[in-house]
């Protein structure tokens, strides 16, 4: 059954619109999902699994039940629903199978180790080349940089309170700007305040540099990674951001920019004001909901705004991706060595999952479609 025609299917059958065929089809798809017994599952194990795939799909089912008040939907219909849309968020590729598939016994004991998610975790180096953990580091100011504070204000936050003389000059008259660094390890993500309000959200095994008081007419920042911004209004002065060879530039925006050196692309997608992207030969504008893709060229496509910036907002998907490319977000995330046997296939999945969860949540539900894993310690071995 091909993708368009199995979300529409399940549509119908919620609305109660599906003719006795169409019912039929999906009841029947319920059945073999209840009944199969192939499996060598203990019933410990199943139960397991049964709450790992409705945790998956219980915010889309949210979502359809909120978005028609006053409709009853009967549990049944919820759960025949429910494990269509699960084995169809799981599916691979073009096709979309009737038969569900789980995971024999031996799969799942291969990831019974586990790895925690990632967490508040980044180091701050200073001017000075001084570093703090901030993770480790308490509550309260941590460093004074000429008219600047550096404060940290709860886990996972950190600001810089701007004092009455930042534009404090040398003896020469020419201003000396300081600079900072945050960075986040692999298994980390942090938010930092910039001193002139802009709010920044790194993703794991990312970094941003940037002056600890913006003098002048410009407002500039390095980063590698992916980082999210939500930028402070001000005409006078553009926020450029400088990530490869690309440089974006805004006066007030919402944004997020995903540059990761082994990405093949950097992507920038815009949610809020217009974004100006050059990457030296090129330059593209974007306006909200489109989305820059840069390599040899820069291209400019509408934007899938949800996925861009999940990752934010404690949430891990992806939307037709390959298994390396789910890998990659794994190790940068869960902080794990990727290694594949045998040749990884081209089939392309589609799934969201908390950023809460931990890993073997996760490879639980991918060895839905075939794919085997073994987890030992941070080393995770793929095999298709």
């Amino acid at each position: 059954m091909e993708k368009p025609i199995f979300f529409e299917l399940i549509d119908k059958y919620i609305a109660g619109k599906a003719t006795a065929q169409e019912q039929s089809l999906l009841e029947e798809y319920y059945k073999r999902l209840s009944e199969d017994t192939s499996s060598s599952l203990t019933s410990e194990q199943e139960q397991a699994l049964k709450q790992l795939m409705l945790q998956n799909i219980r915010l889309k089912m949210n979502e359809e039940i909120s978005a028609t008040p006053g409709r009853h939907i009967s549990y049944f219909t919820r759960y025949i629903a429910a494990a269509a849309v699960i084995l169809a968020f799981l599916s691979i590729g073009t096709y979309f199978y009737l038969k569900p598939t789980r995971p024999t016994a031996a799969q799942l004991s291969a990831i019974k180790s586990d790895v925690a998610p990632g967490s508040n975790k980044a180091v701050l180096t200073l001017a000075n080349g001084n570093q703090i953990t901030l993770n480790n580091a308490q509550n309260g100011n941590l460093a004074k940089q000429g008219a600047t504070t550096v404060h940290k204000a709860g886990s996972g936050l950190i600001s810089y309170l701007m004092g009455d003389n930042s534009n404090q000059q040398t003896e020469t008259g020419a201003k000396a700007p300081e600079y900072n660094t945050i960075t986040t390890p692999r298994g980390g993500e942090y938010k930092v305040i910039l001193p002139d309000g802009t709010q920044v959200w790194l993703n794991a095994a990312s970094s941003i540099r940037f002056p600890v008081a913006f003098s002048g007419n410009e407002r500039n920042v390095e980063t590698t990674g992916e980082v999210y911004f939500e930028v402070t209004k001000d005409k006078h002065k553009p926020f450029t951001v400088t990530t490869g060879k690309q440089t974006i530039t805004v006066l007030g925006t919402h944004f997020n920019v995903m540059a990761y050196p082994e990405e093949a692309h950097i992507v920038t997608t815009l949610l809020e004001g217009s974004v100006e992207i050059t990457d030296g030969t090129n330059t593209k504008f974007l306006r909200p909901h489109q989305q820059a893709i840069s390599g040899e060229d820069i291209i400019v496509t509408d934007a899938n705004e949800d996925e861009a910036v999940n990752w934010k907002n404690g949430i891990t998907s992806f939307s037709d991706a390959d298994i390396k490319t789910i890998m990659r977000m794994v190790s940068r995330w869960y902080d794990v060595d990727v290694e594949y046997q045998g040749q990884p296939s081209g089939r392309l999945f589609t799934g969201s999952i908390s950023r809460k969860s931990n890993l073997s949540e996760l490879l639980r539900i991918l060895t839905l479609t075939h794919i085997r894993f073994t987890l030992e310690g941070k080393r995770l071995i793929v095999k298709q």
